[in-house]
């Protein structure tokens, strides 16, 4: 398996919503199920983004399966996020492309201190974390509002040090 990041495109949109419009795929997310013009709208808004927020294509073996981003905050930390394809769960893919936004923020971007939140819910999310190197930092209540209420954020973070 080959996987790869790269700036998402405008070309991107129908691949995006492939996973965008699956309840399974947003279920811990305050976003989705998408409509396609959702999807394409967060497409367009990616594209634009400001520099501080680095929105990537998933690729393995040249298809695109998910998204990652890196948003900067002030001059020393980073945030991940991450989305794959459920099809493609289980394969590694969220591990291998976290990493690689936890090595650009350190190497890429001179950051400090990298973090990601999930819903306390979704476990598969904080072992991606914890599999990274990131440390369980504590629950912050009541952050996002889902389709279900309010949920709870778990926040996880590494130093450039760790």
């Amino acid at each position: 398996m080959t996987l790869a990041l790269r700036p998402l495109t405008l070309d991107d949109t129908a691949a995006v919503h492939r996973w965008a419009c699956l309840p399974e795929a947003c279920r811990y997310q305050v976003w989705g199920p998408n409509t396609y013009e959702q999807t394409q709208a967060y497409v367009r808004e990616a594209v634009a983004a400001r520099p501080e927020r680095l929105v990537f294509g998933v690729l393995v073996d040249g298809e695109l399966v998910g998204s990652a981003e890196l948003r900067l905050h002030g001059r020393s930390t980073g945030e991940i996020a991450y989305v794959v394809h459920p099809r493609r769960w289980g394969q590694g893919i969220a591990t291998a492309a976290a990493r690689e936004l936890v090595r650009m923020g350190f190497e890429d971007h001179g950051r400090h201190r990298v973090f990601a939140t999930c819903d306390p819910r979704n476990v598969a999310s904080a072992a991606v974390l914890l599999k990274i190197g990131m440390r369980y930092e504590g629950r912050m209540r009541g952050t996002a509002f889902v389709r279900d209420g309010w949920r709870d954020s778990d926040l996880y973070a590494i130093l450039a040090s760790d």
